[in-house]
């Protein structure tokens, strides 16, 4: 591999993850962004109390996210041979965490209306 493209990515991903996986989990994530976005535009307000629980959604999303990359390469901690190993693996948990952050304070907002009033 001597280039490291967009479409070589998404052939590498697909290998990982197969390909009906891994279509479905961009469709949701541009699914979740979508109505991210909405919940932004139409509350125009930061609910903190939101935000909290969706901080507190943060860790098992990044713990989720390990785990499920480790069952899907069908590979184990011990696997982890240098630093490049932990630096990706550093970052499906960031990943994880934000989406799960995303993910909590989306849905809470959907289903409990918007940003509360001062």
């Amino acid at each position: 591999m001597q280039d490291l493209t967009f479409t070589t990515l998404i052939a590498v991903f697909e290998e990982i993850f197969g390909r009906g996986l891994f279509w479905i989990m961009v469709a949701a994530a541009v699914l979740v962004t979508v109505a991210y976005l909405h919940v932004l535009i139409r509350d125009r307000a930061v609910s903190w109390r939101k935000f909290l629980w969706a901080q507190v959604a943060m860790p098992f999303g990044a713990i989720a996210a390990v785990l499920f990359v480790q069952v899907m390469t069908s590979s184990g901690f011990r696997d982890i041979g240098g630093p490049i190993d932990v630096i990706v693996l550093l970052a499906v948990a960031a990943i994880g965490a934000v989406g799960a952050a995303i993910l909590v304070y989306t849905v809470q907002s959907l289903l409990r209306g918007g940003a509360a009033k001062p």
